[in-house]
């Protein structure tokens, strides 16, 4: 069996997850819908679509008779709702670029639509698909470690990729997009439910937007990088960024893609002078936390305690588990085991050279979601994502849950 995909919405993610479904070798792309005609004839041209495989919107593509067997979904985060429920009516297997949804009763509405379709369902929880993942959940469960007394999880999320995409970029402002907790980090509020496998039943958060602010903004600085003079010793330079990523395809690609098509040094310029990632980090419509601090309290009476900082370099996420019987810390690619009846120290290495970006595809999350994936669909079962549809919500349960109490300075009860 060919699993038949669909991509809506060609931007990166889009353009990322139509790669690794064709480099699988059980699927290929049959069409592909996005308002941007650029993006779309790129992604069309890269898979050999023609003119009547190339849809405008989602809307045009789900009134067609059906022609794949999945649909991609990789649209801002704000238009998942609408082609979720479409095409899960539609009878389509929904694969769907994380945030579910901006808002509860949205998410809420996208489960019950799969649910009630029958269909295969995936959130890009793509942290879960991971060989480094697989090996911890596999220590958790084994019971090496004794009971889970408490966890710390810290998300490097990296100085610069917070400029880029945070502060200058889509996901900057929460009224547009949403919370810093939801866009980034509900990947690893899933992560940690995932690894203890216990239901969280309260959870308490403090964060705030403390650096990306006019009162931050050095003297002399200019609303551009390009017209700056203090720009060169700025650590947010865009131009250090962007014309650094020239003459490296996957930088090119990724930050470089979204600021411009043209990877000229010109190209750059011109983006910078004119588009949003020129901007002043310092003189953004940016709303969003640069650091928080969840801390959860599960039915098991384990803790768990998760950090979301900008002001470290992009790395892979940092985790320590302290069991009654062992001791694990892990860095995204190995996971050094301290077992307290011998005092022996272990370090398991999961072979992951992949780095932590978009670009590195997520450590091997985003491949490893696709085969899981293409497994479920043409098993025509849930089961290979790991995850029912309403697992894939509790994560997203938390995080709201978690941005209410940071909001009120309360606790919330889950």
């Amino acid at each position: 069996m060919t699993v038949k995909l669909a991509v809506i919405g060609a931007g990166a993610r889009g353009q990322i997850y139509a790669r690794a479904a064709a480099a699988d070798g059980r699927s290929r792309i049959v069409a592909v819908a996005d308002p941007d005609p650029a993006r779309r004839d790129a992604l069309a041209r890269e898979h050999g679509l023609p003119e009547q495989a190339r849809f405008t919107g989602w809307e045009e593509l789900a009134a067609v008779p059906r022609l794949a067997d999945a649909v991609v979904i990789a649209t801002q985060d704000r238009l998942h709702a609408g082609p979720a429920v479409a095409f899960a009516g539609l009878g389509y297997a929904v694969l769907l670029e994380k945030p579910m949804a901006p808002t509860e009763p949205e998410a809420r509405r996208i489960v019950e639509a799969v649910e009630r379709a029958g269909v295969v369902f995936a959130l890009a929880h793509v942290m879960r698909y991971t060989a480094y993942t697989r090996a911890f959940k596999q220590l958790v469960d084994g019971g090496r470690l004794g009971a889970i007394s408490s966890v710390q999880h810290l998300e490097p999320v990296g100085w610069w990729h917070m400029a880029h995409s945070f502060v200058r970029g889509n996901w900057r402002n929460t009224a547009q997009s949403g919370p810093m907790l939801l866009t980034k980090s509900c990947h690893d509020l899933d992560w940690l439910l995932h690894l203890l496998g216990d239901e969280p039943i309260g959870v308490a958060s403090f964060g705030s937007l403390t650096h990306f602010r006019p009162e931050s903004r050095p003297p002399g600085a200019g609303s551009r990088c390009v017209s700056c003079a203090v720009e060169p010793a700025c650590p947010y330079s865009a131009k250090r960024l962007y014309l650094g990523c020239l003459g490296d395809p996957e930088r090119e690609f990724w930050p470089l893609g979204p600021v411009t098509s043209d990877a000229t040094t010109a190209g750059v310029m011109r983006a910078l002078e004119e588009g949003p990632y020129g901007r002043c980090v310092y003189a953004c419509d940016n709303d969003v936390v640069d650091q928080q601090v969840v801390m959860l309290e599960f039915a098991g009476g384990t803790t768990a305690s998760f950090t979301m900082t900008a002001f470290t370099p992009l790395e892979h996420r940092k985790t320590r588990v302290f069991g009654t019987h062992g001791f694990a810390e892990g860095d995204g690619r190995s996971i050094r085991i301290v077992d307290f009846t011998t005092g022996t120290e272990e370090r398991i290495d999961t072979a992951t050279r992949a780095g932590a970006s978009l670009a590195d595809g997520h450590g091997g999350g985003d491949a490893g979601l696709i085969k899981a994936f293409i497994d479920a669909v043409e098993a025509g079962d849930q089961a290979p994502l790991g995850a029912a549809p309403a697992e894939a919500l509790a994560g997203h349960l938390v995080v709201w849950a978690a941005e209410r109490a940071r909001t009120s300075r309360t606790v919330q009860a889950l």
